[in-house]
């Protein structure tokens, strides 16, 4: 019987809830996950926690998964983050323990140079691309042929074995440049001998048992989860300048050191939490929690940013001299000037990043708004008692652009409904829904992300929702029908599938891009994606990488060598370019202003 592919186990799971296909892919990769963990840790009782919060993370994100995900490069990386977030917590002794781990393991001679290596591996992993981080995940941690990689990388052969030899030459820098030289004879063998040990007998099991069938995990394993999954948030946060809606954030895992100024008389406390809300230019109104802590006589501080999906962004100064109270988050490049009002419940001020000034009031609180966890397709399913729940797609009509939208509502309690929206033209998913008011027929939703509002009335037969949309001045026609999300989601993938990437020439338009656009300082990463349809027409898509925003669909494409033109109306913008010599050089336009933008070739 033929193996199927990652893919297909998670879109069975996804799908069915199939344990089956989640326990196959919890036994193809419990000891490349358990591997690492060991690495991390040194001590096998953290490394089984550790693997089990990886594998209840896939169980939570497998729904959201592009179908082109490197599984194995996807665990690996999310278990370097579960395990980066353990070592945090300050509960093991990590470096006695990693010698201990190497000692009781190596054996002389054959295993002195993994003992040089194990302690780096990791990070030196971590400074890798994705790209080539995939490659030596394939080539020596599941030991796959070159002609595999090529497969599962979408290469030709002969680019799979430059790609990881360019990645293995980048780890043995890493290692020359930390006081370990070895040959690349050796560093390949010692990573393939040792990279990936058998996991604990039975751990596959329970971590199926656990993770698939969402059985009772230790408070432990939890924090793991939600520590790991906001760390890989972060890493998905930017200023949104491509898809038009004013963010607050942008990206950043560092540590940053934070530094408070203390006043010399007494101060009124103002630990805990404040929130305020974040107005924005286009309508927008984002939530935002700080959470103010002491230790040591000095203040420390959290930012959340709810209707993002992000926590914990780290408040890098503190000067509190009562009654005024100021802070920056330089990761965000905002400040913020306020005065602690008399009563000390609230702090009102004005909030400030590049291209935005605005009022902002925080008010104490003990119950700030929290971070909704993402919806799977079980949270959404239609059932009995619920008017609302289900998955309902529409479009509305801007000028000559149609631009569909995804409604996925949940009630977990009667009248409590937690819902997210999708605007897939435009690359933005699982957008928090602030507001869900449902007065039967009469529904109203509210998304302060996009400064958004839908209005509308059930019908009778319950199948549809006819209404409209409100945002930046404008009010336009929404009706939204229940709709199969499976359905759904096999129809885009056919789509896809009919298109062809190839290329016979360096100077054709068609295949994979990568460029960035320098906007104020800051980069922001693109990758264009240009494709032949069965009819000969071209078909083009937009991924925003650091904003998250993937297969944002372009209306125009047209190409007469050397001469390319792009259009997305759904986010108002457009590229003109000319090939040459394999480079797409040209100008991004967009809301008025223009940029300049050079497109190289990727493998994807």
């Amino acid at each position: 019987m033929t193996e199927l592919e990652d893919h297909e186990l998670l879109a069975h799971y996804v799908h069915t809830e199939s344990d089956s296909a989640f326990s196959a892919l919890v036994e193809r990769y419990v000891n490349l996950v358990y591997s690492a963990a060991l690495r991390f840790t040194g001590n096998s009782h953290h490394a089984e926690e550790i693997s089990q919060a990886v594998f209840i993370i896939l169980a939570r994100k497998a729904g959201g998964l592009p179908r082109d995900t490197v599984l194995s490069g996807w665990l690996y990386q999310t278990a370097r983050f579960t395990a980066a977030n353990f070592l945090k917590s300050e509960i093991r002794r990590q470096n006695r323990e990693q010698e201990a781990y190497m000692n009781s393991t190596s054996n002389d001679s054959e295993m002195a140079s993994w003992a040089q290596i194990a302690p780096l591996l990791d990070h030196a992993m971590g400074q890798l691309n994705e790209k080539d981080r995939n490659a030596i995940v394939l080539r020596f941690f599941e030991n796959k042929t070159a002609q595999e990689i090529a497969t599962v990388l979408k290469l030709n052969e002969a680019a799979a074995y430059k790609r990881t030899a360019r990645a293995l030459d980048k780890l043995r820098k890493f290692f020359n440049q930390n006081g370990v030289t070895l040959s690349v004879a050796v560093l390949t063998t010692a990573i393939s001998v040792n990279s990936v040990q058998a996991a604990p007998a039975g751990l596959a099991v329970t971590i199926s048992a656990t993770a698939a069938k969402g059985a009772v995990v230790g408070s432990s394993t939890l924090t793991l989860v939600k520590g790991a999954m906001k760390i890989m948030a972060w890493t998905k946060i930017k200023t949104a300048v491509v898809v038009g809606v004013a963010i607050l954030l942008t990206a950043g895992t560092a540590t940053v050191a934070v530094k408070t100024i203390p006043a010399l008389r007494p101060q009124p406390d103002i630990q805990g939490a404040w929130e305020g809300i974040i107005g924005t230019q286009m309508g927008a109104k984002l939530r935002v929690v700080l959470k103010v802590s002491k230790a040591n006589n000095a203040y420390q501080a959290t930012l959340d940013s709810v209707d993002q999906r992000a926590a914990d962004i780290p408040v890098s100064q503190i000067v509190y001299a009562a009654p005024a109270f100021d802070f920056e988050v330089g990761a965000v490049t905002g400040t913020f000037k306020g005065k602690l009002i008399p009563g000390n419940e609230e702090i009102s001020g004005t909030w400030k990043q590049p291209q935005l000034t605005v009022p902002l009031l925080l008010k104490r609180t003990t119950t700030p708004s929290t971070i909704p966890d993402l919806l799977t397709e079980r949270d959404y399913t239609p059932r009995a008692g619920s008017d609302l729940q289900g998955y309902w797609k529409g479009a509305t009509q801007i000028g000559q652009t149609e631009l569909p939208v995804v409604f996925k509502f949940s009630e977990p309690s009667a009248g409590q409904f937690v819902a997210e929206l999708d605007s897939p033209n435009q690359g933005a998913n699982n957008l928090v829904v602030s507001a869900v008011t449902y007065r039967k027929p009469t529904v109203r939703v509210e998304i302060g992300a996009v400064g958004g509002v839908f209005a509308g009335e059930l019908a009778a037969d319950g199948k549809e929702i006819k209404g409209s949309w409100s945002q930046a001045g404008q009010t336009l026609p929404l009706t939204i029908k229940r709709t199969d999300p499976r359905a759904d989601h096999a129809k885009l993938t056919a789509e896809a599938a009919q298109i062809n990437y190839s290329y016979s020439s360096p100077d054709d338009l068609t295949g994979h891009w990568t460029g960035a656009l320098d906007v104020q300082g800051m980069k922001l990463h693109l990758a264009l994606h240009v494709g032949k349809l069965p009819n000969g027409s071209l078909a083009g898509s937009l991924d925003s990488l650091d904003q998250g925003a993937d297969g944002i669909p372009a209306n125009t494409v047209s190409f007469s060598a050397p001469t390319a033109h792009l259009e997305w109306q759904t986010i108002a913008g457009s590229f003109d370019g000319k090939i040459q010599n394999g480079k797409l050089s040209g100008t991004w336009w967009q809301g008025g202003q223009s940029f300049p933008l050079v497109f190289v070739r990727s493998q994807k």
